[in-house]
């Protein structure tokens, strides 16, 4: 099972995933029960994406019926509009301004509190609920976003699943049209798995999403294979340092280096550098002098304001509410 199959000309890799229920003394001896207790364990076999096999135990019983639970309430809140979304402040490392907010989709789930994102939107991905939560996510950052000062940008996270679907621009276009916010002042972020996959298509999308005026952004840079090679195949407005580097950089030399390498580069191509969870002024010095005024930052110390009120840091005053002209870096 393991040698490729031919599949209109070309070779395609095959991939086994089993589940086995075992009869056992107090447990299930219906056939149809076992049946059903097999094919439970062989989804989480393909869960593991390596395939292979899994035997169903009453643990794993109880994590699916979880795993249904949880998504009968997110098709619920995608109905009832439960889901809500807070932003991250952007800030210039240079100037401490604040240049915008990221938004960040949040959950209260009803009879269980707010729900971390890490378990609810792989979820959404998985079901392809992803797909129109995405697109309010959109319609919603824009329609809040229009209402800040006009130096303000808002960057909004674009899934996989999301990328791949039809109908991703006119949903970006419906958002802007809709709002009036000034494309360039939304930002869309895509991580290298939208890559992964060079094809014409991928490409073709980014394209016009381009030509639409937004900004693209990669997300996650410097935690894959290929990141350097994504930048020469395509022009980003931005690349976003991952945090994992930033939160070692007070005790890793070479996560403080990585920094420094990636702004440099950064600059030399003309692109905007981002560094995730910025927390202390002092992490300023990572970027260097001269590349502070194009460096900003996530400020995971920032609040995230809710509704359509800009994004600021703690002990600081909102933003001015008069248009003023953007700052590039």
């Amino acid at each position: 099972m393991n040698e490729p199959i031919m599949l209109e000309g070309r070779a395609r890799p095959v991939r086994l995933s089993i589940g086995i229920a075992l009869s056992r003394a107090g447990g299930a001896t219906e056939p149809a029960q076992l049946v059903h207790d097999a094919d439970m364990a062989m989804y989480r076999a393909k869960q593991s994406r390596a395939g292979g096999y899994h035997f169903h135990s009453p643990a794993l019983s109880r994590k699916l019926r979880e795993r249904r639970l949880l998504e009968q309430d997110l098709r619920q809140a995608h109905a009832q509009q439960q889901f809500r979304l807070d932003y991250q402040p952007l800030v210039y490392l240079g100037s401490g301004q604040v240049s915008g907010g990221e938004a960040l989709l949040r959950w209260h789930r009803p009879g269980h509190g707010n729900m971390p994102p890490d378990l609810f939107i792989p979820l959404l991905e998985e079901t392809g609920l992803i797909v129109p939560v995405g697109a309010w996510v959109l319609e919603t950052a824009c329609r809040e976003a229009a209402r800040w000062p006009a130096r303000m940008s808002v960057a909004v996270n674009v899934s996989t699943i999301q990328f791949r679907k039809p109908g991703l621009c006119e949903a970006v276009e419906g958002a802007l049209r809709s709002s009036g916010l000034p494309a360039h002042r939304l930002e869309l972020e895509i991580t290298e798995s939208v890559l992964l996959h060079d094809t014409p298509e991928t490409l073709a999308t980014l394209q016009r999403l381009r030509e639409i005026g937004v900004r693209i952004a990669m997300d996650d840079f410097g935690t894959g294979y290929s990141s350097l090679s994504y930048l020469h195949h395509f022009a980003f407005d931005k690349i976003k340092i991952d945090r994992s580097f930033v939160q070692r950089m007070a005790q890793d030399p070479n996560a403080k280096a990585v920094i420094r390498a990636v702004v440099n580069i950064s600059q030399t191509l003309g692109i905007r550098a981002l560094a995730e969870g910025w927390r202390m002024p002092s992490r300023r010095s990572c970027c260097g002098r001269r590349a502070a005024p194009r460096c900003r930052a996530t400020s995971s110390a920032g609040r995230c304001r809710r509704s359509s009120s800009p994004p600021c840091m703690p002990g600081s005053a909102a933003p001015p509410e008069r248009p003023e002209e953007r700052q590039e870096g």
